[in-house]
């Protein structure tokens, strides 16, 4: 896929936009939040708008990248792939590939011994915590996932109602198929735990996700 195909996608879960790298503890939340999650690409000159700018020195720009992959994110991210490219105009873009990572999960160094981890939710960088990154350590890359299990008609509700709503809560969900808190949480965690569903649960009420 060239530049300006993987521009028109515009950021989602496994694409980030970033016109500069300005410092590894910034660069290093986007960098777990891919490998904990699908793995992805980091497009470096691009802004926000997908608009090519063009970096002014790859090379201090690839600096910083693996600074972050080796010092501020724990485990170090070792296998990133790294790739110049230019527009018609002349301006250079790196682009960063990210490997969904089999050592799951990764923390980031966002402030002095401060590490945290981070997971993508659409298009951005949600931080993690307690269950979630007990959930990551056991969940494997895509090729080694656990098998997809047959889903009963209270399980399928849950897919069927974030195909059209971008989060369900645990109350939302307890209404939606009339169950008590126990057997409506233990559902949710059974989808999350075989890869149907996310879990994020940084905000005041945790929520899940496709």
């Amino acid at each position: 896929m060239d530049l300006h195909e993987l521009i028109a996608r515009g950021e989602g879960e496994e694409l980030e936009f970033k016109q500069k790298t300005t410092h590894p503890h910034r660069i290093s939340r986007t960098l777990v939040s891919l490998a904990n999650t699908r793995g992805g690409q980091v497009l470096v000159g691009v802004d926000d708008a997908g608009r090519v700018l063009g970096v002014r020195d790859a090379e201090e720009e690839l600096f910083v990248l693996r600074d972050a992959a080796a010092h501020y994110v724990e485990p170090p991210l070792t296998d990133l792939h790294y790739r110049e490219v230019e527009d018609d105009a002349g301006r250079t873009v790196l682009i960063v590939t990210v490997p969904e990572s089999p050592n799951k999960p990764h923390r980031a160094l966002v402030g002095p011994d401060d590490w945290r981890g981070y997971v993508r939710v659409r298009d951005a960088s949600v931080q993690t915590s307690g269950l979630t990154e007990k959930l990551l350590a056991r969940k494997q890359p895509a090729e080694s996932r656990f098998e997809l299990i047959p889903l009963n008609r209270q399980e399928l509700a849950v897919i069927d109602y974030l195909k059209t709503h971008p989060r369900i809560t645990l109350a939302e969900y307890m209404k939606l198929v009339n169950f008590g808190k126990r057997r409506a949480y233990q559902t949710l965690i059974k989808l999350v735990l075989h890869g149907y569903i996310r879990h994020h649960d940084k905000e005041k009420e945790p929520y899940y996700t496709i």
